[in-house]
């Protein structure tokens, strides 16, 4: 029987978007197939750049050199790989579901990059107050809605592992305090982290 195929995932510890890959590998028992070699999205000799004209991590290399991206689509080849139906449902408007709230969970970390990023390419002189409170409100609303109705802290799929790490981002970089409006989500990722052992795993170092 040949050995698995063996992958490269181009991302870093520090990313959001690398740790939905990450995390989503580990709970399907498919870390040991992936080696995370690291990139610079602003390097332009870095061949993340060939590898996704996008410049963007994550990236996932497959053996013969084809290139998988963005971490939803990464998600779902994994999920594949692992036999289907694990991490989101194989079909119907179930699976709808579970991508639409998915976007909305990457939706969240994608407001707060945004965010962070306006202080750090920009002087101060040139930030953009009304940018940024347009960042800060998606975030609050998409925040609001899965207050209303949070995902099942016992079940660990592509919605779950998406708002997960959405909300350690905004711990991390505090784009907005986020914890004192949204109690039911402080408890939730709170039930989620102890449930899911992949959430720890793949905590990056805090510098």
């Amino acid at each position: 029987m040949p050995a698995p195929e063996q992958f490269v995932l181009r991302s870093t510890l520090t990313s959001p978007f690398g740790r939905k890959v990450r995390m989503a590998a580990e709970a399907l028992n498919l870390s040991d197939r992936i080696e995370l070699v690291p990139a610079d999205p602003r390097d332009e000799r870095d061949t993340l750049r060939k590898q996704n004209p996008l410049g963007k991590m994550p990236c996932l290399m497959l053996s013969d050199g084809t290139p998988i991206y963005d971490s939803g689509v990464i998600i779902e080849y994994l999920d594949q790989l692992a036999g289907g139906g694990k991490l989101l449902p194989a079909g119907g408007l179930a699976r709808i579901k579970a991508l639409t709230l998915a976007r909305l969970a990457d939706g969240i970390t994608e407001a707060a990059i945004l965010v962070i990023y306006e202080g750090r390419y920009r002087e101060a002189h040139q930030a953009s107050d009304i940018w940024l409170k347009h960042q800060r409100r998606k975030i609050l609303r998409a925040l609001a809605a899965f207050e209303a109705a949070p995902p099942n802290p016992a079940a660990t799929d592509i919605v779950a592992i998406g708002l997960s790490c959405a909300l350690s981002y905004l711990d991390w970089r505090k784009a907005v305090d986020w914890r004192p409006q949204f109690p039911r989500l402080v408890a939730w990722l709170d039930a989620f982290a102890s449930h899911e052992p992949a959430f720890d795993a793949t905590r990056a170092p805090r510098t």
